[in-house]
């Protein structure tokens, strides 16, 4: 997304507020043709969640919130972004110099930041089943 359709948006707080609606218009599209959409995006806003909640009809989105401390993240991160910021050669990095406002009315939360992938994919999958989005397996 942010090299295609995004591609145009930088990280102030409002490119990254329009970096999320689009994203939830493209979903919207997708939904719209029968498919079941996943994304992962840093949403750092509960107002831009919100609002692409109420992009489609009731119940035909799930927040779920994926559960890491900052110590987690920035072990996990490859491209080096929370050492930039630390460094101050990036200003703006949800966690470090922008706020990060923790869901209060999510789906579901994975414990991202302790749990094994398999167990937070299985999760995630049981949430789907038990919503009856998707069938359990035989």
């Amino acid at each position: 997304m942010r090299h295609g359709l995004c591609g145009d948006l930088g990280f102030s707080v409002h490119d990254r507020q329009e970096n999320i609606r689009r994203i939830g218009e493209v979903a919207k599209l997708f939904m719209e043709g029968g498919m079941i959409v996943l994304t992962a995006f840093i949403s750092p806003y509960r107002a831009d969640r919100k609002r692409v909640r109420e992009m489609v009809e009731d119940g035909d989105f799930l927040e779920i919130y994926c559960n890491a401390q900052i110590e987690v993240c920035e072990a996990r991160d490859v491209k080096g972004m929370y050492k930039w910021a630390r460094a101050g050669k990036i200003v703006e990095l949800t966690g470090i110099s922008l706020p990060y406002e923790v869901p209060e009315q999510h789906d579901l939360s994975v414990e991202t930041g302790r749990l094994e992938l398999d167990e937070c994919v299985s999760q995630v999958m049981g949430e789907l089943e038990r919503r009856g989005v998707i069938d359990k397996p035989a």
